[in-house]
C-alpha cells in the first residue's frame, strides 16, 4: 500500500504539471512563448564578451546607430556590403571596448576622472577625436575649439536627433581613447632598454662571419627504414597541443555553374544600344533619357581627364580628345557604350564658401540683403547682426561653411564650383534661401560633363534556364549523397572544387563572392550530405557536398597526424643523415677532403650575420650553429631544414652598419606590435565568442 501511495502522489504531481503547461500554452500566444525561448537561448546571441551575452536585437540597434554615424561622417548612405561590414565591425569593436577593454584598464588601476572628461569634452584638453576631425577645422584647416563649442551648442536644436547620436559617439570615443592612451603607455614606458642592452643589440647586429661549408641534401626519396609510430605522434601532439587550437570550420567540394551571356545575348545588347543611338545623340533632357534607356544614369559631375577611365579607357579617350558630337559605339568586355560631351568649362577642384541662411518669413528679404551686401561691401557677420537688430528676426546660420568639393557638397550648392569669386549671389535649396559667396578657389582646370549611354550584355531567361538545368541535373543525380555526387561529376565531366577549413560566415568560395549561403548550409549539414541548388547573386548556381567537420577548440590528433608525422620524419631523417656524414668524414681534417668524401664541393659565404636580412639565403639552423662556432675549427655535421652541413668559420668582422638609431627604430616597431596585440590577447583570455557570421 505504501508503494501505491507513493506512485499516486508522484503521478499526481506530474499530471498537475502537464495540465498547467497545457493551460499556459492555451492562454499565452505561441509566438510569445517562442520569443521568450529565443531570448533565453544563446543560439540567438551575436556573441559573448567576457561573460556578457550580446543579443541580436541589441547588436542590431548598435548597428543602426553606427550606420547613422557613418552617414554623418561620410555624407552618404551605407549601400555596399563592404560599408555594411565596416559598420558592423565598428559596432562590435565598441562593445569589446565597453565590456572588455575599459573594464580591464580599470582593473589595472587606470581611470579617466570627471574633471579630465570635462576638459576633453570642452576642448580644454586636446583629444585626437576632436583635433583630427575636419568638422572642427577653421578656414585655414586648423583645429578650432570655437567650432567644437558651436557644434555642441547646436546639437540640442537638431530636430532629427542625428547630431545627438553623433555627439554621444564622439564623447564615448574620446573617453575610450583616453583609456587606450594610458593603458598602452604602461607597455611602452615599461619597455626599457638600458645602455648595456642597447650596446649588446648593436654588437649582435654588426657582428658578421665568413664561412666555408659543404652541404649534403636530404633528397626527395622516402627512406622506408625510418618509421614514425602512433605513440610518437601522440606524444608530440600532447607536448605541442597549444599550436593546434582552431576555429570551427568545414571541408566541402562544390561545383559552380557560372551564368554568362550567350553570343545571342551579347548581340542583343549591342542592338539595343544601336536602336536608341540617334535619340541619345539628339536628346535635350539627358537625365530622363538615360534613366529610361541606359544601364548608367546621368551624373551631373565635372570630370577631369583620366577620371572616366573607371568606366572604360576608350570612354575617357573620346571625352577628352577634343572631338565633337557623339562617339561611335564602343565595345568593351561585353558592354557597349556611346559617349556625348555635354559641357566644357574651367572648374576648380574646391572652393571656400560662406553664406547666410534665411528661412520662414525671412526668405523674401534675401534679394534686398544681397543688394545691401554688394553696395556697402558689408561683411557677412555684420550684415547678419544688423539684420537681426533691425527686424528682431534671426538668420538661422551665418558665416563660413568651409572648403567644398564635388565629394563634399551640401545638396543644392553645386553651382558654387563655377561661381565667380567674391561675387555674392542668392541660392535656393531645400533648407531655405542662402546668400552665398565664394571667397577662395583652387586653380581651375578643364573639366567636362559627360553623358554615357551604356548597355551591358545580360544573360537571357533561356540562357539562365540552361545553366540552372545543368545544376539541377547534378543535384537530382546526387540525391543528397556524396557518393552519388562524385559519380555524377565523373559522368558529366564536371570539375568539383575542394575547399578545406572554410570558416563560419565565409563570404567567398574560390573566385565567387557573396557566398555566405554556402557556408551557412555547410555549418548546418552533416558529413556526406549534398546541397540542393544554392543561387548566388543570380550569377552562379552551386551544388556542394560536405566532406569534413572541424570543431571549435583543439584539432583532433587524427586531423594533424600527417603533419606531425612529416615533422618527426624530417627530424629522424636529419639525424640519420648526420650520422652517415659523420662516419664518412671521420678523421678528415680539411674541408676539401671532406667535400671529396661526400661527393660535393666546398662553398663559401662572406658577411653572414645572425639577424641580418643578408643571411636569408642560408638554412636558419645552419646559421644559428655557425654564429657560435669556434673560429678555424671544422664543425658539424649539423642537420638543417634541407640538408646536413659541415663547416668552418674562417673569419669574423665587426661593422657599423647597424646604428643606435636602427636599434631604437626596431624597439619602436616591437612596442607598436605589442600594443596592437593588447586587445586580441584580452579577447583570447576572455574567450570572446563572435557569432556575427551566423546572422550577417
Amino acid at each position: 500500500m505504501a508503494v501505491l501511495e507513493t506512485i499516486r502522489v508522484k503521478l499526481g504531481i506530474l499530471i498537475t504539471v502537464l495540465i498547467a503547461v497545457a493551460l499556459l500554452s492555451f492562454i499565452i500566444d505561441p509566438n510569445t512563448l517562442q520569443s521568450v525561448s529565443s531570448s533565453m537561448s544563446s543560439k540567438y546571441d551575436v556573441g559573448n564578451i567576457d561573460g556578457k551575452a550580446v543579443s541580436y536585437n541589441d547588436f542590431q540597434a548598435d548597428v543602426e546607430k553606427f550606420t547613422t554615424i557613418n552617414e554623418i561622417i561620410s555624407g552618404s548612405s551605407v549601400s555596399s556590403e563592404q560599408q555594411h561590414q565596416a559598420v558592423r565591425n565598428a559596432a562590435w569593436q565598441s562593445l569589446v571596448d565597453k565590456y572588455l577593454f575599459v573594464k580591464n584598464a580599470q582593473a589595472a588601476g587606470i581611470n579617466v576622472g570627471e574633471q579630465e572628461i570635462v576638459g576633453i569634452l570642452s576642448g580644454d584638453v586636446n583629444s585626437p577625436v576632436f583635433t583630427q576631425n575636419p568638422m572642427f577645422y577653421d578656414e585655414n584647416g586648423n583645429y578650432s575649439k570655437a567650432r567644437l563649442l558651436d557644434f555642441v551648442n547646436y546639437v540640442n536644436s537638431d530636430q532629427t536627433g542625428k547630431l545627438k547620436i553623433y555627439w554621444d559617439y564622439l564623447q564615448n570615443t574620446a573617453i575610450t581613447q583616453q583609456y587606450y592612451g594610458k593603458y598602452t603607455a604602461l607597455f611602452t614606458n615599461s619597455n626599457i632598454v638600458n645602455p648595456l642592452m642597447m650596446t649588446e643589440k648593436i654588437a649582435e647586429n654588426n657582428n658578421t662571419f665568413d664561412l666555408e661549408f659543404v652541404m649534403v641534401p636530404f633528397g626527395y626519396a622516402k627512406d622506408s627504414t625510418i618509421v614514425v609510430s602512433d605513440k610518437e605522434i601522440r606524444d608530440y601532439y600532447n607536448s605541442h597541443k597549444k599550436f593546434y587550437k582552431q576555429k570551427a570550420s568545414r571541408d566541402i567540394e562544390y561545383v559552380v555553374f557560372e551564368v554568362v551571356p550567350s553570343a545571342e545575348d551579347i548581340a542583343a545588347a549591342n542592338q539595343s544600344l544601336i536602336d536608341v543611338y540617334d535619340e541619345f545623340a539628339a536628346a535635350d533632357n539627358m537625365k530622363s533619357f538615360l534613366m529610361a534607356n541606359s544601364d548608367r544614369q546621368y551624373d551631373d559631375r565635372w570630370y577631369k581627364a583620366g577620371e572616366l577611365r573607371s568606366v572604360a579607357q576608350e570612354v575617357n579617350d573620346f571625352a577628352f580628345s577634343g572631338s565633337n558630337g557623339t562617339s561611335e559605339v564602343i565595345a568593351k568586355d561585353d558592354v557597349f557604350y556611346a559617349v556625348r560631351v555635354m559641357e566644357t568649362a574651367m572648374v576648380p577642384d574646391s572652393v571656400y564658401v560662406r553664406h547666410i541662411l534665411l528661412q520662414g518669413t525671412e526668405v523674401s528679404k534675401a534679394d534686398s540683403l544681397l543688394n545691401v551686401l554688394k553696395s556697402r561691401k558689408a561683411s557677412f557677420s555684420a550684415l547678419a547682426a544688423e539684420f537681426s537688430a533691425d527686424t528682431n528676426e534671426t538668420a538661422e546660420e551665418k558665416g563660413d561653411i568651409g572648403w567644398m568639393t564635388q565629394n563634399y557638397m551640401i545638396p543644392g550648392f553645386e553651382s558654387v564650383l563655377t561661381a565667380k569669386a567674391n561675387e555674392p549671389f542668392v541660392l535656393n535649396t531645400q533648407y531655405g534661401r542662402h546668400i552665398v559667396e565664394v571667397t577662395k578657389r583652387t586653380k581651375p582646370v578643364e573639366k567636362k560633363k559627360v553623358a554615357v549611354l551604356e548597355k551591358g550584355a545580360v544573360a537571357s531567361r533561356e540562357t539562365i534556364n540552361g545553366y540552372y538545368s545543368q545544376a539541377n541535373t547534378l543535384a537530382i543525380k546526387s540525391a543528397g549523397k556524396y557518393e552519388n555526387f562524385k559519380k555524377a561529376c565523373e559522368e558529366d565531366g564536371l570539375y568539383a572544387h575542394t575547399l578545406n577549413k572554410m570558416l563560419e560566415g565565409a563570404d567567398r568560395i574560390g573566385s565567387v563572392d557573396n557566398a555566405k549561403e554556402v557556408s551557412r548550409w555547410a555549418f548546418e549539414a552533416k558529413v556526406g550530405k549534398v546541397s540542393n541548388i544554392i543561387t548566388i547573386n543570380n550569377n552562379y548556381f552551386v551544388v556542394a557536398a560536405l566532406t569534413g567537420i572541424h570543431k571549435e577548440g583543439y584539432a583532433d590528433v587524427s586531423e594533424v597526424s600527417s603533419m606531425i608525422s612529416n615533422t618527426l620524419y624530417a627530424e629522424k631523417a636529419g639525424a640519420k643523415k648526420a650520422e652517415e656524414v659523420s662516419a664518412k668524414i671521420s678523421g678528415l681534417t680539411d674541408m676539401q677532403s671532406i667535400a671529396e668524401a661526400l661527393g660535393t664541393t666546398v662553398s663559401t659565404k662572406e658577411g653572414v650575420a645572425f639577424s641580418s636580412m643578408t643571411s636569408q639565403g642560408l638554412d636558419p639552423k645552419f646559421i644559428g650553429a655557425a654564429s657560435v662556432a669556434a673560429d678555424g675549427q671544422i664543425c658539424g655535421p649539423v642537420a638543417g631544414n634541407i640538408g646536413v652541413y659541415v663547416y668552418k668559420v674562417t673569419g669574423r668582422d665587426t661593422g657599423a652598419f647597424f646604428t643606435e638609431d636602427d636599434a631604437k627604430a626596431r624597439e619602436v616597431q616591437m612596442a607598436q606590435y605589442t600594443t596592437q596585440m593588447i586587445v586580441p590577447v584580452m579577447m583570447d583570455n576572455a574567450e570572446v565568442v563572435d557569432n556575427r557570421a551566423r546572422f550577417f
